[in-house]
């Protein structure tokens, strides 16, 4: 296999100009967003030194983006995709911009912080349904893995610069400045979408309101390939979700080292940031559903037998195949989606597939606290590995669809 074929797939930053547009406004905006969330910690720890409301800027995250997801998905599905996501952006950014406000006048409460954070991720919640049908309209089929790739590897590179850059910029600048930064960088993503054409469903659009919502939620569940797809998520999040777990681990097994912590998450990051820029075969592969099911059991596998290693290198080595794995199985996944779900639907698919994302981390994270609560963190590990290898074992076993890649966008 040449190394041209195992590098990730570039081919839709050439064939689309349009697309290239989008992912740059995408990245820069990422980018900004985890500025952002290391600033707001940072504000709200050091306005309170409460880890309870600390705890809290992760709800004002979640909770809107659950509440919220589905109606946008329906709402998405009856209108412009373009214009909607033009909106939203808009909105996430006058969010930053008083974010920015305050930071520099001061005297603002932390509930209207958070006020601020949550009234942001209505917007997003919003915005991400609008987005999701941007690559299967704007790519050839064949290229769509591709462009989801070439999203996440981005993302997960933001992931690793936007924190250590926020970092540095509370220090030189100031709160306010990193908010004003966040903010401009909407700007790009604006101009990224604006040139696109519009983007109405293809097909019936979405009954209004409650209506809508149930149609999508019976086209998840009559769907077996991505009502799998999005199970094997599930899996993969809520049985064996590791972050929680990380600050016991390294004080069971690792002296309570505050440097071995640090490189657990760098280690998970940096696994990802590596198969998706090699991830060239896997997407040019097309058996999307194949690859998920491996990735998200070797996740499993590998956090199981984490939990059970004492060596900080084997340790850290483990978890950059946890971090590979859980990539593919998630560019996979979303591919899965995109491709399989009708266009009428894609809108209202998209946001449970981003509630799912949002909702199965925290979860795991409170289940394997709870776990390791009553018995330990390797404990905790090693059950929730070997839980995610046996849910993933049965999704693959009574969704042949999902493992032969066979099924189709119609396809029950």
């Amino acid at each position: 296999m040449s190394l041209a074929r195992t590098l990730i797939d570039v081919r839709p930053l050439r064939t689309s100009p349009v697309f290239r547009r989008l992912l740059i406004g995408r990245t820069v905006s990422v980018l900004g967003s985890f500025m952002t969330m290391v600033t707001v910690m940072y504000q709200v720890w050091d306005l309170t030194h409460s880890a309870v409301w600390s705890g809290a800027v992760g709800l004002a995250q979640a909770l809107p983006m659950v509440g919220v997801g589905l109606f946008a998905g329906s709402w998405v599905d009856r209108g412009d995709r373009r214009r909607i996501f033009l909106v939203a952006t808009v909105g996430q950014a006058v969010c930053v911009l008083l974010l920015a406000v305050q930071g520099f006048t001061g005297g603002v409460p932390v509930a209207g912080i958070l006020a601020l954070v949550a009234a942001g991720s209505c917007f997003g919640a919003v915005g991400g349904p609008a987005a999701g049908v941007f690559v299967p309209r704007l790519l050839p089929k064949e290229q769509v893995a591709a462009g989801l790739a070439l999203n996440q590897v981005t993302g997960q590179a933001m992931m690793l610069l936007g924190p250590a850059l926020g970092g540095l910029f509370l220090g030189w600048f100031g709160i306010g400045v990193c908010y004003l930064l966040d903010a401009l960088s909407f700007g790009l993503a604006f101009y990224g979408a604006f040139g696109l054409p519009a983007l109405p469903p293809e097909g019936e659009p979405a009954r209004a309101g409650l209506h809508g919502v149930l149609d999508g939620l019976r086209f998840l569940a009559g769907n077996r390939v991505v009502r799998g797809a999005l199970i094997t998520d599930l899996a993969a999040t809520v049985l064996s979700m590791p972050v929680s777990l990380f600050p016991l681990i390294n004080a069971e097994r690792f002296d309570d080292d505050p440097r071995t912590l640090g490189l657990f998450l760098s280690a998970v990051a940096v696994g990802g940031v590596t198969a998706t820029a090699l991830s060239g075969s896997v997407t040019r592969l097309g058996r999307p559903g194949l690859v998920m099911l491996c990735g998200a059991a070797t996740w499993g596998a590998a956090l199981a037998l984490f939990g059970l290693t004492t060596s900080p290198w084997v340790g850290l080595g483990l978890l950059v195949v946890a971090g590979a794995a859980d990539a593919l199985s998630v560019v996979s996944r979303t591919t899965i989606v995109q491709t399989r779900t009708p266009d009428a639907l894609l809108g209202r698919v998209t946001a449970a597939e981003q509630i799912v994302g949002q909702a199965g981390p925290h979860l795991g994270n409170l289940r394997g606290g709870l776990v390791a609560g009553w018995s330990s963190g390797a404990t905790a590990l090693v059950t929730g590995g070997l839980l995610c290898v046996l849910a993933v074992a049965y999704v693959g076993a009574s969704t042949p669809q999902l493992r032969d890649g066979a099924a189709t966008a119609d396809e029950a």
